[in-house]
């Protein structure tokens, strides 16, 4: 049962490798998409400080920034 499954009439090498390869890309690309993330929210941090929630609260406020949110949620 295991090896037909391994070994699926002959395509089992490339399938397992097919698999192995995607999964292996996709692991890639989340790690370098997380480190990318890390690095702009550190950034941010450092230009603009932590956000708490008068300071977001005063940034929803304004009419400049409602009128970017109301822009690109229409998108």
């Amino acid at each position: 049962m295991i090896k037909e499954i391994l070994f699926m009439n002959g395509y089992g090498l490339y399938v397992w490798s097919a698999f192995v390869f995607t999964l292996l890309s996709l692991v890639s690309v989340y790690i370098v998409i997380l480190t990318q993330y890390i690095r702009e929210k550190n950034k941010f941090i450092a230009k603009f400080g932590t956000l708490n929630s008068e300071r977001a609260a005063f940034a929803k406020s304004q009419s400049i920034n409602k009128e970017i949110l109301s822009n690109t949620s229409s998108i």
